[in-house]
């Protein structure tokens, strides 16, 4: 059928509209796809509403995650053709009808919130944030929020958590290095400060200062997994570990899915979004596979200086859902397992209750890690230093 012309037709805008409301809900959604979805609109026609749906859904959703999304909004959007006045009624209060959009989910009602312009959002004013913020973050709320998970945050709710994340510190276990300095204990004496205190009582030494060796934190080696499954966990996550480790004198982070990507350049910058903004120019197979084998190899290969004298902590974050060979995963974990002090798999998937290692990638990694440790949420990240603390002394 013919949608009319397209001057004085109204679907092209509403096409537009739709597309921009997706990418508000995190549905990666360009251009071409909306063309796409205007072309799928005249194949099927406008005559049965389920058949434009599953059309639009074909080429407008290419993940899995996305797919009730977009029914949702799909559901909300094109049920009353007005949509200004769709997006008022966002705005009324609690009356007939209302019940439903609260059921919805956190990246719909996020998505279908007013808008000042294209990509803009409605931006209060530097005082009225304070005021928001106290009224509305109450004791109750914030205690939600440290327990929610990350993958069950609406957007605003994830922009505060991982502002909040940014606080949380990291203090890691240290070692005894080498290297000496004064100190009240020690084995050798220090015989600079035995002359110079001699010097002040006419010859006379009168005390035996003493050495006593530098404490140091351990060596960090962070290996974040970026595929699709773990897309909201690992900004959020390299978000806090930039933040908690500012201070750390070596650390090397690297990111790895279907290949290994060095993160270390991007971490040596001071502000947190910045690297995260130089993070995403390097990592080219975000929201891809994982294949830890492989980038374990690239590691062994390229990057084994960056194992320091097997005193190296090793931070494996990751859900252990791997597509590559188990075999080879097996014995690359055991080589860095023996270059390491500590291997630890840090799992965002021990959020749920009664979780257990099944599949083989995950299995491999529950046997070669000396620990495993649930990083979901903020209260999960709190408890991160005692369960590095603990993991030392076993």
């Amino acid at each position: 059928m013919q949608l009319g012309d397209a001057r004085t037709g109204k679907l092209a805008a509403n096409l537009a509209a739709f597309g921009r409301t997706l990418r508000r809900a995190g549905v990666r959604v360009d251009s071409s796809r909306i063309a796409l979805a205007a072309e799928a609109a005249l194949a099927v026609g406008l005559d049965d509403r389920a058949d434009l749906s599953a059309a639009m859904e074909a080429v407008l959703v290419s993940r899995e995650q996305d797919r009730e999304v977009f029914r949702e909004l799909f559901e909300a959007f094109f049920r009353n053709p007005n949509l200004a006045h769709k997006l008022l009624a966002q705005l009324l209060p609690s009356a007939e009808g209302k019940a439903e959009p609260s059921k919805r989910r956190p990246r719909v009602r996020e998505a279908l919130t007013p808008q000042k312009a294209f990509g803009q959002q409605l931006q209060p004013k530097q005082e009225d944030q304070k005021v928001d913020f106290d009224a509305a973050m109450t004791a109750s709320d914030q205690q939600r929020l440290k327990h929610a998970d990350f993958n069950a945050l609406s957007a605003a709710e994830y922009r505060l958590v991982e502002r909040l994340a940014r606080d949380i510190r990291l203090p890691l276990p240290e070692f005894d290095s080498r290297r000496t300095r004064p100190g009240e204990r020690g084995s050798q004496l220090h015989w600079a400060g035995v002359m110079r205190s001699a010097v002040r009582t006419g010859g006379e030494p009168m005390a035996l200062p003493r050495r006593q060796r530098c404490r140091q934190p351990l060596p960090l080696l962070v290996l974040v997994d970026v595929s699709g499954s773990m897309e909201r966990y690992a900004r959020l996550l390299l978000a806090f570990l930039h933040a908690a480790t500012r201070r750390h004198p070596r650390r090397d982070v690297f990111a790895f899915g279907t290949q290994l990507t060095d993160l270390t350049p991007a971490f040596r910058l001071a502000d947190t979004d910045a690297m995260l903004a130089q993070a995403s120019v390097l990592i080219e197979d975000f929201a891809g596979g994982t294949q830890l084998g492989e980038s374990l190899v690239a590691l062994r290969q390229q990057h084994a200086r960056r194992l320091v004298g097997r005193r190296t902590l090793v931070l494996l974050i990751t859900d252990g859902l791997d597509t590559g060979e188990p075999a080879q995963l097996a014995q690359e974990l055991g080589w860095l397992r023996r270059r390491s002090q500590r291997l630890l798999w840090l799992n965002p998937l021990l959020r749920f209750e009664g979780y257990a290692p099944l599949a083989q990638g995950a299995a491999v990694l529950h046997t070669l890690a000396h620990g495993m440790v649930a990083v979901h949420n903020l209260s999960r990240l709190d408890d991160l230093a005692a369960s590095l603390a603990a993991l030392m002394k076993r």
